[in-house]
């Protein structure tokens, strides 16, 4: 195994001052809530939470799971918002909230969708469920699949609705991969979660029950639920010059304490952290490191992914880069090897851990190339 060099250096926009300076951030507002979280939808990063890993009831929070496969399903072409959909009797018969959709008729697709999103209408969602999957039951199994592949590994669905059911589970952390999935993996239908009302077969529209929607503008969405044993709930997002953070909040005791609590956070987080853009892709921490027996003496080390970052607002001020680097690279090198690795530091803390790699390949060169790399390399071990 190579040795490894430890070298710091400061980032760019670091100055003396700033880095001298202390990030004062308070502590997160109480919230009368069983569990909750914020978290930056861009990096995943966690800024506060509660709880947050405690096995709670979803109430309709679980229809974001609902939509999130209608729409995966729609981009992967297996369904198109034009299809028909038929009513069972199941589907009619459900109660608690209702898109009031008729039994032996058939919808488009696109109206069910919003049904669940704005409405959050059990009806839909069972019609919906039946139509991807064949039965409810066969659905909740495609729920629990797709939660696995998100990480989400302490939820467990049994309907598509939220009804209450036995060993129907999430989290608050759960719930806030599967919100930036949401987010980020469908923007052509998340955008129905800022839609304020809807109607279907009754005179008058529906409102949306996210009161978020309606008392700040830079809220978007996601979803609300209750349940008498769940409590009121919220999943809110919200964007504020390019930073977008979203909210969890379960188990709260009235609607309208729900949205405050909800507000609270999301006020928090775009208060006291802010997120910039760190590295682009590409971008060489390392530049013309040397290559022994090789047809190319060197090598660039590079960030391979636009890198983004959440941190204390003015954190960014006072970062720090430990780049840490073998002592010696050796041919053969693959484009895109990890070669060592950059870790961001704000004091002791450290912010994020990224690997470098190599910007370019590099063959192994000859036997003779080779072997007058083996000479000069013994005679700087002599006089190093």
């Amino acid at each position: 195994m190579l040795k490894k060099l430890l070298i710091s250096v400061s980032l760019l926009f670091a100055s003396l001052a700033a880095s001298a300076a202390t990030t004062l951030i308070p502590e997160p507002p109480e919230l009368s809530a069983k569990g909750w979280i914020l978290v930056d939808a861009d990096t995943g990063e966690v800024l506060v939470e509660r709880n947050a890993n405690e096995q709670l009831e979803p109430a309709s929070l679980t229809k974001m799971m609902t939509s999130y496969l209608v729409s995966k399903e729609i981009h992967e072409g297996k369904i198109s918002e034009e299809d028909m959909v038929p009513i069972s009797v199941k589907a009619w018969r459900m109660r608690g909230s209702k898109m009031f959709i008729r039994e032996g008729t058939e919808v488009k697709l696109i109206d069910l969708l919003r049904g669940v999103i704005i409405q959050s209408g059990n009806d839909a969602s069972v019609a919906l469920a039946e139509f991807l999957a064949g039965s409810e039951d066969a659905f909740a199994d495609l729920m629990n699949q797709q939660a696995q592949m998100l990480g989400m590994t302490n939820t467990h669905f049994v309907n598509a609705t939220g009804w209450p059911a036995e060993g129907h589970l999430t989290t608050a952390h759960d719930l806030s991969l599967l919100a930036r999935a949401l987010v980020n993996d469908h923007p052509e239908h998340y955008s129905i979660y800022s839609e304020k009302e809807f109607k279907y077969n009754i005179d008058k529209p529906q409102l949306n029950r996210n009161r978020l929607l309606w008392r700040d503008k830079s809220v978007d969405g996601i979803k609300t639920g209750h349940t008498d044993a769940a409590g009121y709930c919220l999943v809110a997002s919200a964007k504020r010059d390019g930073m977008r953070l979203i909210s969890v909040v379960m188990g709260t005791d009235s609607d309208n304490a729900r949205a405050t609590e909800s507000q609270k956070l999301l006020s928090y987080g775009f208060r006291f952290y802010e997120t910039k853009k760190m590295f682009d892709a590409n971008q060489a921490l390392k530049e013309n490191a040397r290559v022994w027996y090789g047809v190319n003496d060197y090598v660039n080390l590079v960030v391979a992914d636009e890198t983004r970052l959440t941190m204390p607002r003015g954190a960014g001020d006072a970062l720090e880069l430990d780049l840490e680097l073998p002592e010696q690279l050796e041919a053969p090198i693959a484009k895109g090897q990890e070669l060592g690795s950059v870790t961001v530091r704000h004091g002791d803390e450290v912010i994020k851990k990224l690997p470098l790699v190599a910007d370019r390949e590099v063959e192994q060169a000859g036997f003779f190339a080779r072997l007058w790399d083996s000479i000069k390399l013994f005679f700087i071990g002599i006089f190093s």
